[in-house]
């Protein structure tokens, strides 16, 4: 008897087929979901890219604002400064006209003093009875001075006692 060759293949080598069939099969899915998670990443990542490129011409647009904010701040602050500085220029100018005229004021009354002294300094040299009576008119005028003083006086506590 003459022994048949088979073709069918052993059932070890139908398992290894099978087996090497699914390795693939599994490489494949495995490669699909690698590549299907770089793809995510890659747009999450663009995504992200875009966000902090909006976030810094967000930043930079706040930035500008912000210098022409100070620009304009420190514009102002400085015709302000210069007004005042103006102002305070002219007053100086002005009190010190009046200090100018005060003093021309006062200069012009001390001459008058003065040449009214003269005349005074010629008195004392003149007999002592002069002097007796140039002492004494002061005097009555200085009295009535007090006087004048209380009555005031009174008049302030009246209008102060209707409160």
């Amino acid at each position: 008897m003459a022994t048949r060759k088979s073709t069918k293949k052993s059932e070890l080598a139908t398992a290894g087929a099978h087996l090497g069939a699914a390795a693939k099969e599994v490489g494949t899915a495995v490669s699909h979901k690698i590549s299907g998670l770089v793809k995510s990443a890659e747009k999450q990542l663009e995504q992200a890219k875009a966000q902090l490129s909006k976030a810094v011409a967000s930043a930079e647009k706040s930035v500008k604002a912000a210098e022409k904010q100070l620009e304009a701040t420190k514009r102002s602050t400085s015709k302000r400064l210069a007004a005042l500085q103006v102002g305070a220029e002219r007053k100086a100018k002005a009190l010190q006209k009046a200090i100018e005229k005060e003093a021309a004021a006062l200069k012009k009354a001390a001459v008058k003093q003065v040449k009214t002294a003269a005349p005074k300094k010629a008195a004392v040299k003149a007999p002592v009875a002069k002097k007796a009576a140039v002492k004494q008119a002061p005097k009555p005028a200085a009295k009535e001075a007090a006087p004048k003083k209380v009555a005031t006086k009174k008049v302030a506590a009246k209008k102060v006692a209707p409160k």
